[in-house]
């Protein structure tokens, strides 16, 4: 496999997910912008004992995860998300504070979901520079093989999963309890778990180690499990997707969606996170443009505007203010 991670195992792990301390700090990150919800206001209400009562049966290994609630959100595409136990979602918060130090600074630079000071627009923003590096500012033909991977948190190996963890995390208690919340799933990983965006960066380390340090590839880029990779040979990004595809299938138990590898040349343009990377500049892409412009109304327009300011949107903001402010 990719491999990337240093030779140290850690073994204080458990103690440290469980301390009432990192529970309390758990809470008041996992409360933000949900005080208002009435299962966190019924949490909050005995917040005390509820912290207590959690703390206790972890040190006590009498802690069973609950069930979660499936519901459906477009984000633009219809996703089914599941929701776990206030409890369970705290203690969620709990493990990633803490997992996340030990594995982030295995992972390699240009991957953006989910990290601090990374994100979409600095994820894109790296796409530009890496535009420019390899097309001599603009001066040479370059082409961008975009992929993407077919039901990513669907078709998560749980076994394999536990496998990479284990490289990192040498206290039994501790991969006991991470296992506890990985196998309270069916299959897969649930989407809108903090834990899972922790956990498929873990998995897909994997493809990133084997792209950057096997492949030897230098402009490759992922943000969640939407990659691209840019070159000056159009053969050989075209062979590369069959390379990655093999490494995915035999290493992670993964596949590309067949229907989503794109190549193209950067002068016809990258879409790319709701953008589409250009060589003088960026615009948003159609399908964003047009969801923005169906939604968008006064009260909301603040929150819009800010997707504006990354990319070439004049003609937007006209047709938004026509649109808001017609007589």
């Amino acid at each position: 496999m990719g491999g990337g991670f240093n030779g140290e195992v850690l073994h204080n792990v458990f103690d440290r997910v469980v301390s009432l301390k990192n529970l309390f700090s758990a809470w008041r990150e996992f409360k933000r912008g949900k005080r208002r919800r009435p299962d966190v206001q019924e949490f909050e209400f005995s917040l005390e004992d509820n912290l207590f009562q959690l703390h206790g049966e972890l040190k006590s290994k009498t802690y069973e995860h609950g069930s979660y609630t499936p519901f459906y959100v477009t984000d633009p595409k219809l996703r089914r998300i599941h929701k776990a136990s206030v409890r369970d979602r705290i203690l969620h918060q709990a493990v990633f504070r803490v997992l996340y130090h030990i594995f982030d600074k295995s992972f390699i630079f240009d991957s953006y979901s989910c990290r601090l000071n990374k994100g979409t627009h600095k994820a894109v923003t790296r796409l530009e520079t890496f535009c420019r590096k390899l097309s001599q500012n603009n001066s040479k033909n370059i082409f961008a093989l975009k992929c993407d991977i077919k039901k990513f948190f669907d078709s998560v190996d749980q076994d394999i999963l536990m496998g990479l963890i284990s490289r990192k995390i040498g206290d039994a208690e501790a991969m006991r309890l991470i296992e506890k919340i990985v196998k309270s799933f069916s299959q897969g990983l649930p989407l809108g778990s903090v834990t899972s965006q922790l956990f498929a960066n873990i998995y897909l380390n994997e493809l990133d180690q084997f792209v950057k340090h096997k492949l030897k590839e230098r402009y490759y880029i992922r943000y969640c499990d939407d990659f691209v990779i840019l070159g000056d040979n159009f053969r050989h990004l075209l062979g590369l997707s069959e390379t990655i595809n093999d490494f995915l299938n035999n290493h992670l138990k993964l596949s590309l969606h067949p229907k989503k590898i794109v190549l193209r040349k950067h002068r016809q343009g990258i879409d790319f996170l709701g953008y589409v990377v250009l060589p003088r500049h960026r615009v948003l892409r159609t399908r964003t443009k047009r969801r923005l412009l169906r939604r968008i109304n006064e009260k909301n327009r603040a929150s819009y505007s800010g997707i504006l300011k990354y990319c070439k949107g004049f003609k937007i903001e006209q047709v938004i203010e026509r649109k808001i402010y017609k007589p």
